[in-house]
């Protein structure tokens, strides 16, 4: 690897911090998205819009920053886990007080947040595959600072016996790496926009993940509702399809009815935007 001056990894680390915002504000703005706050509304939120999603992503900045300059050609190690997480929890408080406690980002903090940290590892340059890897050895170390309580996201996972935002890091983020990648650039290579070639990366993830914010709001039948309704957009064709767009309003129409978001597939396609734009040829800081 060719060793950078200090000035040279800071732009880097700078870069990589706005990449993740970015990243986090592309998800927010994309539409139409079901069940989730867009440019066109609120979703089945009542405590969300799309400005309040924003600032949130800005807010966050600091606290990418801060990891990928933590975490600057480091090795997944015990101590690097623990200021991780306390970065990430700092983080948080951050984002609550830029939203007045209303929790915006808390899965994209942990999903982005190794991302960025394992991006830096590699000393921003970075595959998809040693990246994701990079980031699964780092979430699957303990970090004994972590608090003891329940988020939402774990009841649900204990409920349902189902896995969950950790289980997807420490395997490597395979609904990204199986699903939303692949799917991204087969839309892109048949013709789709860039908003329709995300939305079925969206659709990808949602046909199988057992997604927390969706099991917690509206239960087995709202998961199963959100698959199967993924599934029918991607078989007619995808988003830039009549049939796939018909397909997505519907299933718009039914997260709404269940008051369901798929909020944990929001986060992993903001993953997925940021490993296809920290990867990808054009990326470069040579």
């Amino acid at each position: 690897m060719k060793l950078l001056s200090q000035t040279q990894a800071e732009a880097q680390t700078s870069q990589l911090a706005t990449m993740a915002r970015d990243c986090l504000i592309d998800e927010a703005r994309l539409s139409p998205k079901p069940g989730l706050v867009d440019s066109r509304g609120n979703g089945a939120h009542q405590d969300l819009t799309l400005a309040l999603m924003e600032r949130s992503a800005h807010s966050l900045t600091p606290t990418f920053l801060a990891l990928a300059r933590h975490s600057w050609l480091r090795p997944a190690d015990i101590a690097l886990r623990e200021t991780v997480g306390r970065l990430g929890r700092d983080g948080e408080q951050q984002m609550m007080a830029a939203t007045d406690g209303v929790n915006t980002h808390r899965g994209a903090i942990w999903a982005l947040g190794l991302l960025v940290s394992a991006a830096a590892m590699q000393g921003g340059i970075a595959r998809a595959d040693p990246l994701t890897r990079t980031a699964a050895a780092l979430a699957s170390l303990p970090d004994s600072r972590a608090p003891k309580l329940f988020s939402k996201g774990l009841k649900a996972t204990h409920r349902y016996q189902v896995p969950g935002a950790r289980e997807e890091a420490q395997q490597a983020f395979p609904h990204v790496m199986k699903l939303a990648l692949p799917q991204l650039l087969t839309s892109r290579a048949v013709g789709a926009s860039e908003s329709e070639a995300r939305l079925d990366a969206l659709m990808a993830i949602m046909t199988s993940l057992s997604d927390t914010c969706v099991l917690s709001r509206a239960g087995m039948a709202g998961l199963n509702a959100m698959q199967q309704g993924a599934r029918a957009v991607l078989l007619a064709g995808g988003c830039r399809t009549a049939a796939g767009q018909l397909a997505l309003a519907l299933l718009d129409r039914r997260m709404l009815a269940l008051n369901a978001s798929p909020g944990g597939a929001a986060d992993l396609l903001a993953a997925t935007l940021f490993i296809d734009r920290v990867c990808s040829p054009e990326h470069s800081y040579f």
